[in-house]
């Protein structure tokens, strides 16, 4: 059985957590990665509820999106570290000389894992050396941090900064080296996805929702989705296994944009935050 003081203490704190708001990051990848990409995003942010963006620095749209970025300041920005370019119609190369990091033509691989739908086009299934993946992360950091001075973190792109325990503790250095350090899992955040069918604007609103009815007060999560603009250009970009890129890129803006969805964050107490936030 617990002392007096023990429950006391055990009670307070449970009181604390139940008295701190929810806090939630919006965070909208990819940017970069085509021009009505780029317009979904800063949509979302200056008229929904999205709070981060992460942006591709190699992508062909970067210069566009580095603009807008320094146009809204208030946007919390993360580097998306990428070591893929996986659309089938639109490809990006590496910034830096790093041969072993691309396919014949010389465009990043599209995937990292083995695929039977592109095969031996992987990084894991090529000659990859980690003084290259380091090259080129570098080579990404600097030319944002040159571009948009006030990023605050890193993040990965199809999970290219865990590949090997050798990669993730370089991204780990690198991340200290250029003071971007805001790893989310050392301030207790909880990834949190859509509770339920997530095809159709519909279902999008109605698991979007469940997921936040379902939120804990006094915690902190992070959702992370890819908001876009249907139209020619998007239903032009896609790759075997994912398709419908246009249409349901336009269902996570609209999902974000929504007054039902913004009024049920208000209601619930939520505190829309970005990366920059959790060193606060």
């Amino acid at each position: 059985m617990k002392s007096i003081p023990a429950l006391i203490t055990a009670t307070l704190f449970s009181f604390y957590l139940t008295a701190q708001p929810i806090q939630l990051i919006v965070r909208g990848d990819d940017m970069g990665f085509s021009h009505s990409g780029n317009v979904a995003l800063i949509k979302a942010f200056t008229e929904g509820i999205e709070s981060s963006i992460e942006v591709i620095v190699p992508s062909p749209w970067f210069p566009e999106a580095a603009k807008m970025l320094n146009e809204h300041r208030g946007i919390d920005v993360g580097i998306h570290l990428a070591l893929t370019s996986e659309w089938d119609n639109i490809k990006w190369r590496p910034l830096a000389q790093v041969p072993g990091l691309t396919d014949p033509d010389g465009y990043f691989f599209p995937m990292i894992y083995p695929n039977a739908n592109y095969p031996g086009l992987a990084i894991l299934q090529n000659k990859w050396k980690l003084e290259d993946i380091e090259k080129e992360f570098r080579a990404q950091i600097e030319l944002a941090l040159k571009k948009i001075p006030h990023i605050s973190h890193i993040s990965s792109h199809m999970g290219c900064t865990s590949i090997s325990k050798e990669v993730s503790a370089m991204t780990k250095r690198l991340a200290k080296e250029y003071k971007l350090d805001i790893d989310p899992a050392e301030y207790q955040v909880t990834g949190v996805g859509y509770d339920g069918a997530h095809r159709t604007l519909e279902e999008k609103k109605k698991s979007f929702a469940s997921m936040l009815n379902k939120l804990e007060k006094g915690k902190t999560y992070l959702f992370v989705d890819h908001p876009g603009l249907d139209g020619e250009e998007l239903r032009a970009i896609h790759h075997i296994g994912y398709t419908n890129v246009s249409a349901d890129r336009q269902g996570v803006t609209d999902l974000w944009t929504d007054p039902a969805i913004n009024a049920l964050i208000a209601e619930r107490g939520i505190r829309l935050i970005g990366y920059k936030d959790l060193k606060k």
